[in-house]
């Protein structure tokens, strides 16, 4: 995130790169980065004859290289971009030859998703010295309520850290799916709000007592009645709250679980660092450690799997949510 950022910036002081070629993992950064070139670096009245979007599947190496080496009209440059780059994967490294001697006043963004592009290959060398070269790394789960506090900073806005937590347990790591629900808070909420899990229920539609978070954290301290309540609403909303979702979540949870019980070093730190986790999140592992002993665990994991299986209708005939989440319960507990 820093080094998009970084990014931005440089391009804000007119320190603009002729190549930029954006890879990796996580396609929202690549997206944002793109979208701010397509959006700043030329005027609105600059862009009919001076900017062109190319997608990678109907596009060669040879097409990106003639609309990159045309001169820009009545403007001091034109931008290329070129989108869903990674169809060209066979052939990106043909551009090497365009990326030695870049058109000065082509500005040429290439988009490389869901793909690494080799370090040793002679492409990534050339473009780092005569570009910019950006890898988009997906982020650990534990580091997305980070993500999530410093996007709504930035805007001028602050978010507690269980509403952080509750919208990654909702909506998981994609960042894309994360900030669409994001901008929603902010149409809905003036600046210096600091954003609640109640202000994600009425918002949202999240409930800040129903859901996947507060299911783990009870089944973890073995609070029978408040998990119980928490089961009955899901199979009363299966559609907000689907098994498949509940049964994956519990998994890792419990897999974590197990991996804990396995370290000699049981000191917050450690544990975070260990099982990948928020530090959060440590005091609910070391709680339901004490509840749940080793081989417990193993048998939980054991009927999670089982109870996967039955959800997707294998082996079985198929079963409804609601008695799916009781039995998963009733094996748990």
């Amino acid at each position: 995130m820093d080094e998009a950022i970084q990014i931005v910036n440089a391009i804000k002081k007119g320190q603009i790169s002729p190549i930029y070629f954006l890879y990796g993992e996580e396609p929202y950064f690549i997206d944002k980065i793109s979208d701010y070139i397509g959006n700043k670096v030329l005027a609105e009245e600059e862009r009919d004859f001076n900017q062109t979007i190319l997608y990678g599947k109907d596009v060669s190496i040879d097409d990106i290289v003639g609309n990159a080496k045309r001169y820009p009209m009545m403007a001091e440059k034109q931008v290329v971009i070129v989108k869903e780059a990674q169809h060209l994967s066979r052939t990106i490294e043909q551009l090497s030859a365009y990326a030695e001697n870049p058109q000065q006043s082509t500005v040429l963004v290439v988009c490389y998703k869901y793909k690494k592009l080799d370090k040793r290959k002679k492409l990534f060398k050339i473009i780092k010295k005569s570009g910019v070269i950006f890898e988009s790394k997906k982020l650990y789960e534990n580091k997305v309520a980070d993500w999530i506090r410093k996007n709504l900073l930035s805007r001028g806005y602050t978010i507690t850290h269980k509403a952080a937590v509750l919208l990654v347990e909702y909506l998981g790591t994609d960042l894309s799916k994360i900030s669409k629900e994001l901008d929603k808070l902010k149409l809905a909420l003036p600046v210096q709000t600091d954003i609640t899990p109640q202000h994600i229920e009425e918002h949202i539609g999240i409930s800040k007592d129903y859901n996947n978070f507060e299911l783990k954290k009870a089944i973890g301290e073995r609070d029978i009645v408040k998990a119980a309540k928490i089961i009955t609403y899901f199979a009363h909303n299966p559609k907000d709250n689907p098994f498949v979702l509940t049964v994956t979540l519990l998994n890792s949870f419990f897999t974590q679980l197990l991996q804990y019980h396995g370290l000699s070093d049981h000191s917050p730190k450690n544990v975070a660092s260990t099982l990948g986790i928020n530090p959060y999140f440590v005091n609910e592992i070391q709680t339901a450690a004490r509840n749940y002993p080793m081989k417990k665990v193993s048998a939980i994991i054991s009927s999670l799997r089982e109870l996967d299986l039955k959800g997707k209708g294998v082996g079985t005939s198929p079963m409804k949510d609601a008695d799916l989440l009781k039995e998963l319960l009733y094996k748990i507990v």
